[in-house]
């Protein structure tokens, strides 16, 4: 096996761009469906007019070209293509972060923080999830299958071609389950781990609910309403993605729809409800959307699910956790029992994707958890 570590730069065909306007605009719209808005899924006259400004408004140039300002580059591990970016702080005693982006998502979503993060004092590697983005499945397929545990091994072997012997790690959502795993793959190497939540979740276990506060039993209870009115998209996904992917990969509109749900489903979160827009700004749902569009990774992408890596971060005492948008205190009250919990925002989630929609609000986040250690 290589370690060569390779430049990257993006150059999508004009020819694939041309091809994704003429598909936008060859769309075959459905009736909008009896019921209130959002009640049955994305309303087709919101979606008309997202489309429409991803077919003539978006301009995806400025966005490539954004994504080749940041130092990009691709290895091999493991039989897998990595691709990640690698931005060095000036500061002598920067610490080295490794952040893992969310499902369905790709390493746009850290274009707003890692900028930051550098100035913050961290040297950031960014990877993109095998089978996400610019980390495509090699073909023919590789049998084995993908989990969180070999996406650790996987980090662990990239921060190690790095050069980097002491280093943090921070994820969201699918990065979040990465993130603690990886904690417990390297633990001569990594000082603590921040995640974005999921830590303290119940499982249905008796015990987990011993000690808790008549307001903790109230808040869990909000939460587990909340959680039942989902959309049940990811008991699919853990069974059929191949169906799924025919139209994800031959509609642009078909791929849209299910990330725009995912990335407004979140926002039935208690004391964001009804609020049903982007809750990023619209140009970094679409560039999210090109990248899956245009790397046709819409279906590998959900690995997470189909593999049965989807669920929960797991708990770990071995380095220190922080979390900056735990939840109810419940939460923190089951989750310190089996993880070293120095660090517990109190932040209002709003939206899943975090990085995009609070840059600032993480960052701080981020930068107060690692100072505690370092």
């Amino acid at each position: 096996m290589s370690d060569e570590i390779r430049p990257f730069r993006l150059a999508v065909p004009q020819s694939e761009l041309d091809d994704l306007r003429a598909r936008l605009a060859a769309t075959r719209w459905p009736k909008q469906l009896p019921g209130e808005a959002w009640s049955r899924g994305v309303p087709v006259e919101y979606l008309k007019d997202l489309v429409e400004h991803w077919r003539s408004g978006y301009d995806w140039r400025a966005h490539e070209a954004a994504l080749n300002e940041l130092p990009q580059f691709t290895t091999e591990i493991d039989g897998q293509v990595v691709h990640f970016t690698h931005a060095r702080s000036t500061k002598p005693d920067a610490l080295p972060l490794i952040i893992t982006h969310s499902w369905p998502n790709s390493v746009a979503e850290h274009t707003r923080i890692l900028g930051l993060l550098v100035e913050q004092g961290f040297h950031v590697v960014a990877p993109s999830l095998p089978g996400f983005g610019f980390s495509p499945f090699p073909e023919p397929a590789d049998p084995r299958p993908w989990s969180v545990e070999r996406v650790a091994r996987t980090w662990a072997e990239l921060m190690r071609r790095l050069g980097y012997e002491r280093y943090g790690a921070h994820g969201n959502d699918a990065g979040a389950l990465v993130s603690p795993q990886l904690a417990v793959t390297d633990p001569e190497h990594v000082v603590g781990v921040h995640i974005t939540g999921g830590l303290g979740v119940p499982t249905g276990d008796p015990a987990e609910l011993e000690d808790l506060s008549d307001a903790e039993r109230a808040e869990l209870a909000q939460m587990a309403q909340w959680w039942a009115g989902g959309s049940g998209y990811a008991g699919y996904l853990s069974k059929r993605p191949q169906t799924l992917a025919y139209g994800w990969h031959d509609s642009p509109v078909a791929q849209l729809a299910y990330l725009v749900e995912r990335f407004t489903e979140f926002d039935g979160w208690p004391g964001a409800e009804g609020k049903k827009v982007e809750p990023v700004d619209r140009e970094d749902v679409l560039t999210n959307a090109s990248l899956y569009w245009l790397t046709g990774t819409g279906a590998s992408s959900s690995w997470t699910y189909y593999e049965g890596a989807a669920g929960m971060p797991i708990n770990q005492a071995v380095v220190p956790t922080g979390v900056s948008h735990g939840g109810p205190s419940a939460f923190r009250t089951i989750a310190s029992r089996t993880n070293k919990i120095v660090h517990w925002g109190g932040r209002d989630a709003g939206s899943h994707m975090v990085a995009m929609a609070d840059p600032d609000g993480l960052v701080e986040d981020i930068h107060t958890f690692f100072t505690q250690l370092t």
